[in-house]
């Protein structure tokens, strides 16, 4: 199979939490809110965040933060 587009790296909770700088409960409650992306079923008890959309999430809080 000859893709294009590199697969994306998916991040498990610690990472998303380092890279964030949030508590889990806090991620969880911007979930909740549709203002953090929602994590990909792995298996029945595992999930973890495609890097590119907490990445883009991060540059969009900074985008925010630069312009007020």
């Amino acid at each position: 199979m000859n893709n294009s587009h590199p697969t994306p790296r998916l991040l498990r909770l610690p990472e998303v939490r380092s890279m964030t700088g949030l508590p889990t409960s806090s991620l969880y409650a911007l979930m909740a809110d549709g203002a953090f992306p929602r994590p990909v079923k792995l298996t029945e008890r595992s999930v973890a965040w495609p890097e590119n959309l907490v990445t883009d999430w991060i540059a969009a809080r900074l985008d925010a933060a630069s312009a007020a």
